[in-house]
């Protein structure tokens, strides 16, 4: 899919391209391809000039070969964008050039973003440049408030995990944990911890993104300041990650806590009936021996007599141990 936006009246405005003719009826400052097709990425080539890498949207990248400037000028950035579903939280690699010098718009460039799925930073951005006016002017205004955006989209992902957390943490705190319910709450536990650990992973992508940008001098005075209050409010998420992570192990050690206080509870009552069964299966060893001299199994009421006093011999354990409470 190849979708393009232009300014008009200082709001961005997108238009979805389907043949190399309507491409050349445009001036935008940002063209952005998601799954391109061979045939998208060759409209590139012939209109803009523009030789989409083929490792674009590699994972096993290095580092530091994701953020280079090319001799002819295009800055090249390669970041990853948060996608925090529900079912599946990950992160989408998306492949940013920035041409500054364009033939089309010398003043302003373009900047051409390549990706294979939806990024919900890029449809925020839309959303937000559509209702702002002015809120663009270049196609490195573009780049800045996409990083922008995706600061912001990670805080409010944090958001989300605090609330979630809260639920479990009501749940754990209450007091009545059933082995069931520990299950839910660890299942609950151990996501908001795999997000939490990717949120800290992008905002950290981000700033590298961030940090490059301003260290390549491309940046006027305001986007500079512009850039560094996304650094900013990078580093203010930082703490929050940080917290969530000590909650969350928190909760884990009170969850695990709570199931081994359910199981200390089955071995107690295993401890205490075989306490409890020791004397009268010793009195019953003792009968059952046929010893020669047992006088008293002669008799009517020998057997009974034994009988009775093994019950009193369970009982009397038993009762030891309610009175010290140890059967609560």
């Amino acid at each position: 899919m190849l979708n393009i936006f232009t300014l008009a009246n200082g709001r961005l405005f997108q238009e979805e391209i389907e043949s190399l003719e309507e491409l050349s009826k445009f001036q935008p400052i940002w063209v952005d391809l998601e799954s391109p097709t061979l045939e998208e990425k060759r409209w590139i080539k012939q209109y803009y000039g523009l030789s989409i890498p083929e490792d674009a949207m590699d994972e096993d990248i290095e580092e530091s070969a994701r953020f280079y400037e090319e001799d002819n000028g295009e800055l090249h950035i390669r970041s990853d964008f948060l996608i925090a579903d529900e079912d599946e939280p990950r992160t989408v690699r998306v492949a940013f050039i920035l041409n500054q010098h364009n033939t089309e718009l010398k003043s302003r460039g373009v900047l051409f973003s390549i990706h294979d799925e939806d990024v919900p930073v890029f449809r925020l951005l839309r959303m937000r440049a559509r209702r702002a006016p002015g809120l663009i002017e270049d196609a490195k205004e573009v780049l800045l408030k996409l990083f922008d955006a995706d600061a912001e989209y990670s805080a409010d992902t944090l958001e989300d995990i605090y609330d979630k957390l809260e639920k479990a943490g009501k749940l754990v705190l209450s007091g009545d944990v059933t082995d069931a319910m520990a299950g839910e709450v660890l299942g609950a536990i151990a996501r908001q911890e795999d997000l939490n650990g990717r949120i800290r992973r992008n905002v950290m992508d981000t700033r590298r993104a961030v940090s490059f940008m301003m260290r390549s001098k491309m940046l006027n005075a305001e986007q500079f300041e512009d850039a560094r209050q996304i650094l900013r409010d990078i580093d203010s998420l930082d703490s929050h990650t940080a917290f969530l992570f000590d909650k969350i192990n928190f909760l884990m050690d009170a969850t695990v806590g709570f199931i081994n206080i359910n199981q200390n509870k089955i071995i107690k009552i295993f401890s205490v009936a075989s306490v409890a069964l020791l004397p009268p299966t010793l009195i019953a060893s003792i009968y059952g021996m046929n010893f020669q001299h047992m006088p008293e199994l002669a008799q009517s009421w020998g057997y009974p007599w034994a009988l009775a006093l093994m019950v009193a011999s369970a009982m009397v354990p038993m009762w030891y141990f309610r009175k010290r409470g140890w059967l609560k």
